[in-house]
C-alpha cells in the first residue's frame, strides 16, 4: 500500500454510525437480559445476575453524580430500581425468589429507551 492510499484510509469518514449513550443501554440492557432467559446451568445464572448487577451498579453511580442530567424523581426511581435489583438478586442466588422479576424490570427499562426513540 502506497503513503497517499495509506494517508486517504486514515483520514477518511467513518461509515459507523455516532451512537447515543440511551441506544448504548439498550443494547447492554438487551444483551443482559437474554443472558438471564437463556441461562440454563448455575454457573450460566451466576454469571448473568453478576452482570446484571454490576449494570444496576454503573446506572446507580451515574445517577447519583451531579452531573446527571436527569430529572430527580427519575434519578430516585433508579436508584430504587438498582436497590431492589440488588437485594433481589441475592433472593434468586439462594433459590428465594424468581429472576423473572428482573428478566421484567430491564424490559421495562428498554421499553423505556425504545418509547424515547433513542434505540434504534
Amino acid at each position: 500500500m502506497n503513503t497517499s492510499l495509506m494517508a486517504k484510509n486514515a483520514y477518511a469518514s467513518s461509515a459507523a454510525p455516532v451512537r447515543t449513550a440511551s441506544a448504548q443501554e439498550y443494547d447492554a440492557f438487551a444483551k443482559i437480559t437474554a443472558m438471564l432467559k437463556s441461562a440454563g446451568s448455575f454457573a450460566e445464572r451466576v454469571t448473568a445476575l453478576h452482570k446484571n448487577r454490576q449494570l444496576w451498579g454503573i446506572l446507580a453511580d451515574d445517577v447519583s453524580g451531579d452531573a446527571n442530567a436527569l430529572p430527580d424523581e427519575l434519578r430516585a426511581q433508579i436508584l430504587s430500581l438498582a436497590r431492589f435489583t440488588d437485594q433481589h438478586t441475592n433472593k434468586v442466588l439462594k433459590d428465594k425468589g424468581p429472576v423473572d422479576i428482573l428478566i421484567e424490570i430491564n424490559t421495562s427499562i428498554m421499553r423505556g429507551l425504545r418509547q424515547q426513540g433513542t434505540a434504534r
